[in-house]
């Protein structure tokens, strides 16, 4: 796994979108289309919006796939996941998608996941962009991580520090209101995108940081599994990396 460390976050932002869309531009050359994945998180706002802006990349040619959403919220709930993608990434686009499979949150959970999984199972993702929490965890899959699962997307129970962060980071006003289960993609099919774009700002995440870079491989600490990926870097800013910069 590499590491890259930026001053601001738009300037980690930029760099990792750059890198996404490279890798995007790359794989519509050799074939017709492109597969990416796409977090929904604070730590995105820079990545996806720079992202964007790569007017270059066709992306009538991509069809995208989110990485996690709510069970018991719409998809016009303020903290909806498929909500973010769509104002903050698809509806920037100079031009539609190919194809955004969204994750419905209010539907039948299971069925949701046999559902979504089985249009992501006809795909190869090129890129997945996402974050690390908190907590170590990606996507919504906290600690202790279930590294073995192979099916595209598990049902999974929040802990309370991934939903103590969803309140800190404004998008419930309290505990309570944070739901404490989740459609979440696996770790094993996370670890399938050909490139790993993992961007994780703030000093909050700087604990985390240090030990996904510096600890054992560890379902404990979800995000250690990168390391196992062969084409994974690690974009931070330095108050995400202050710990590992020690």
């Amino acid at each position: 796994m590499d590491v890259r460390i930026f001053k601001t976050k738009d300037e980690l932002g930029a760099e990792a979108a750059s890198a996404g869309a490279d890798k995007i531009r790359k794989s519509l050359a050799e074939r017709s289309e492109a597969c990416i994945v796409m977090a929904s998180a604070a730590s995105q706002f820079e990545v996806v919006e720079a992202l964007a802006r790569h007017s270059e990349v066709e992306w009538g040619r991509v069809t995208l796939f989110h990485l996690d959403e709510y069970i018991g919220i719409g998809a016009d709930h303020p903290a909806s996941f498929s909500r973010f993608l769509r104002e903050r990434f698809i509806e920037r686009l100079p031009c539609p998608l190919k194809g955004f499979h969204a994750i419905g949150g209010e539907n039948d959970p299971h069925k949701e996941c046999a559902r979504v999984g089985g249009l992501l199972a006809e795909e190869d993702p090129v890129v997945a962009f996402i974050g690390i929490g908190e907590n170590g965890h990606i996507a919504f899959n906290d600690p202790p991580a279930d590294f073995v699962t192979r099916d595209p997307y598990l049902v999974v129970e929040l802990d309370e520090m991934c939903r103590q962060q969803q309140v800190g980071e404004g998008w419930f006003p309290e505990l309570e209101a944070v739901p404490t289960h989740a459609i979440s993609m696996s770790v094993q099919q996370i670890l399938k995108a050909e490139r790993i774009i993992c961007s994780v700002p703030d000093e909050r995440k700087a604990d985390a940081v240090w030990k996904t870079v510096g600890g054992e491989v560890n379902p404990e600490v979800p995000a250690t599994i990168l390391r196992n990926h062969g084409d994974c870097t690690l974009y931070l800013d330095e108050p995400a990396a202050s710990m590992i910069q020690r």
